[in-house]
C-alpha cells in the first residue's frame, strides 16, 4: 500500500460460544476461511489471539478477521455478498459475541 493510499479497514472479533466441539470450531475456521474468496478484499486474515502478554492487550476474543478494503464501497459489496452471507447464515450459532471495528485510512 502507498503512504497516501486510502483504505477501508474491517476488523471483526469474534467470541465462540464456550463449549464447541472440535467439529463445531473447525465448521467456523472452514467458514471464515471461505470470505477470502471474495474479490473486493484486498489484505484477508484470520488469526486467534497472539502470545504477547501486556497489559493493553485484549486476548479475550477467540478469533479475529481482518479484511482491507480500496473503499467503502468494496466494503458494502463484501457485506451483501453470497459468501459473507453464507458465513453468516451457517455460522452465526457458533458465536455469543462479534465486535466491529471499520476504520478508514486518515
Amino acid at each position: 500500500m502507498k503512504a497516501n493510499e486510502k483504505k477501508f479497514v474491517h476488523v471483526v472479533n469474534f467470541y465462540l460460544k464456550p463449549g464447541l466441539s472440535e467439529e463445531e470450531v473447525r465448521k467456523f475456521e472452514a467458514g471464515v476461511s471461505t470470505l477470502g474468496t471474495i474479490s473486493e478484499i484486498q489484505v484477508f486474515n484470520v488469526g486467534k489471539p497472539a502470545s504477547t502478554n501486556r497489559p493493553v492487550i485484549d486476548k479475550s476474543y477467540s478469533y479475529c478477521l481482518l479484511c482491507v478494503f480500496r473503499n467503502q464501497e468494496d466494503h458494502d459489496i463484501y457485506q451483501s455478498h453470497p459468501v459473507h452471507l453464507n458465513f453468516v447464515d451457517n455460522c452465526k450459532h457458533l458465536w455469543e459475541k462479534v465486535i466491529i471495528f471499520d476504520s478508514e485510512t486518515i
